[in-house]
């Protein structure tokens, strides 16, 4: 990919340790506003990390770009998970994914950012796991590896599908999304053919929500990175396994201390980068909340936010009132 002086000059204000999160909106014709996010010794000359896409669900649609780093790969990285590559993440204003739109951030981000296109993933969940089958449906050609969580497709043909390792799962209590919805797309790949590169999932027992937590586990990231788009034959990796519980323990290894976030939102939009109070319906932690700190944020706003005490907060947390409030760090709430 090629380089950019913008890139280059913008991140260079910032030092070299941490995760970097850059926003862009207004930037892609015919695209969506995005993060990218680049690991702590990424070369923005020269680069062979992955790249990951993620694609959000229907609740953080909309104008406020923090939204997008509610849940998801940019909130495990947030939370301490260590993920070795550049991370896309669009922001969908609302309705369906487009696959052309994401296609031309994606170019963009090919053209601005160093990385092995060779090992360019697509992630996504509920809405965003529409958007991961209708995008790789299209653009499979592009595509080491896709995985689609609790959601379902319409593409005009679902036979691409067919021609990359593609992992569906989804759970068998989600009532906001149903299990058939999944097996619709299967059906519809079978249609076309054998489907050798084909995953598929079912989880017992787990909630639409819940299905969530597999952003903030290693078998993700390492069943993804498994595979490259010029592997001969492009066969589907079996070594690594999603399980209930090891979604349960998703938290468990996350090293809260590992990680140093830098921000930067770009200037060229007028957007209110309030942050969001309400809960979120795909939260990854079933009957809890969690809150990522933003700037302006201290413990008295959060628990009239969340109709708590601070003594509460700072119990679930292990903190003590005095404690300084890192932008980035995610505390619960509940």
């Amino acid at each position: 990919m090629k380089r950019s002086l913008l890139i280059i000059l913008l991140l260079s204000f910032f030092p070299s340790f941490g995760q970097t999160f850059t926003a862009y909106r207004n930037t892609v014709d015919n695209g969506y506003n995005f993060w990218v996010s680049t690991p702590k010794d990424y070369d923005s000359l020269q680069s062979d990390k992955p790249i990951i896409l993620f694609l959000h669900g229907a609740s953080l649609c909309g104008h406020n770009l923090d939204r997008v780093r509610r849940y998801g790969p940019l909130d495990a990285l947030a939370m301490g998970r260590q993920i070795d590559a550049v991370i896309i993440a669009p922001q969908n204003p609302g309705g369906a994914w487009s696959p052309l739109k994401i296609n031309n951030v994606v170019n963009w981000v090919f053209d601005h950012y160093a990385g092995d296109t060779n090992r360019f993933y697509v992630l996504g969940m509920s809405l965003g796991g529409y958007g991961t089958i209708d995008y790789s449906a299209v653009y499979h050609n592009r595509i080491a590896a896709a995985m689609a969580l609790c959601g379902g497709g319409n593409p005009k043909s679902y036979c691409g599908l067919n021609d990359l390792p593609l992992w569906i799962l989804h759970g068998t209590a989600d009532r906001a999304v149903p299990l058939s919805q999944s097996e619709k797309v299967i059906n519809a790949m079978s249609k076309c053919g054998d489907s050798p590169r084909l995953r598929f999932t079912k989880l017992p027992g787990v909630s639409h929500g819940g299905l969530a937590r597999a952003f903030y586990i290693t078998e993700t990231y390492d069943w993804l990175f498994r595979h490259r788009l010029d592997d001969p034959g492009r066969s589907v990796n079996k070594d690594y396994d999603i399980t209930v519980d090891r979604l349960h323990k998703a938290y468990k290894d996350i090293d809260r201390k590992a990680n140093h976030l830098i921000v930067h939102n770009n200037k060229s939009s007028k957007e209110n980068n309030s942050s969001v109070a309400e809960a979120d319906s795909e939260s990854p932690s079933s009957g809890t909340e969690y809150h990522t700190i933003r700037s302006g944020d201290t413990l008295g706003k959060l628990a009239k936010r969340y109709h708590t005490s601070i003594n509460s907060i700072c119990k679930l947390n292990n903190i003590s009132r005095n404690t300084t409030l890192r932008i980035g760090k995610r505390l619960r709430v509940r």
